[in-house]
């Protein structure tokens, strides 16, 4: 929606040319402003947290300017219910700039296993392109031929992607990639609800255990190395003394 906002404000909300590219630059400061909020969020509150927060902000924003825009689309409806939309065109993208903007270019190259890491994050970037261009195509048509109705769409979409991130998003923030690993080498059930260690945004006790044992392991084999030099380099002192 980024791309078309001005046309939004004057199609839809009715607005004057000069008013709805005022805002639309206003509303491009508040963008970035919570975009670089994620960034302190995205550990605390997990890429789970992030990612239905801004879900449910997005649903809300859109199931609210669908009302008022019913009321209030142009040239037939009430100048003041268009107006009460604009507030939440900002909380739309205050929604999307905390958590959906950023944390699906992250989490595909976390949720994959080593083997399809990179093919993971190919597809994903690949969809989101494609949705992108998908949207900006059809935005002006939606715009112009269903008028209010056209806000439905991403109503639903928003409301139906609550769920599915709930259900079936393993969290991985504050996990190593070898944690995830593990995760998977585990057959791990679809839906994730009901354990608490996928779901958290801390990291499981479980995996700072096994990693404490590797380090231990590991430092144990290094010392039993290093001995065993030592050793060595001694025989070899002592063959050239005799």
């Amino acid at each position: 929606m980024s791309y078309y906002l001005p046309t939004v404000l004057i199609n839809a909300v009715g607005l004057s040319n000069q008013l709805a590219r005022l805002l639309t630059a206003v509303n491009s400061v508040t963008y970035l402003v919570f975009s670089c909020i994620s960034i302190s969020l995205v550990e605390k509150w997990g890429r789970r947290g992030l990612m239905l927060v801004s879900t449910a902000g997005q649903g809300l924003a859109f199931f609210i300017i669908t009302i008022l825009l019913r009321f209030g689309s142009p040239p037939d409806g009430e100048r003041r219910f268009s107006m009460a939309s604009i507030p939440f065109f900002f909380l739309y993208y205050i929604a999307f700039g905390i958590g959906m903007l950023g944390v699906p270019w992250l989490y595909p190259t976390e949720i994959n296993s080593i083997a399809m890491r990179t093919k993971g994050a190919a597809v994903s970037t690949a969809t989101n392109w494609i949705t992108n261009f998908v949207i900006v195509q059809i935005t002006p048509i939606g715009i112009q031929n269903l008028s209010w109705r056209f806000w439905i769409v991403f109503t639903v979409l928003n409301a139906a992607f609550i769920p599915i991130i709930y259900f079936f998003y393993p969290e991985t923030s504050n996990r190593t990639l070898e944690d995830l690993d593990d995760y998977y080498r585990n057959n791990p059930p679809l839906i994730v609800v009901g354990d608490k260690d996928v779901m958290s945004s801390k990291r499981p006790r479980r995996y700072i255990e096994q990693e404490e044992l590797h380090r231990q392991r590991v430092a144990r084999q290094s010392g039993e190395v290093s001995r065993a030099k030592s050793v060595t380099q001694e025989d070899h002192i002592e063959d050239y003394r005799v």
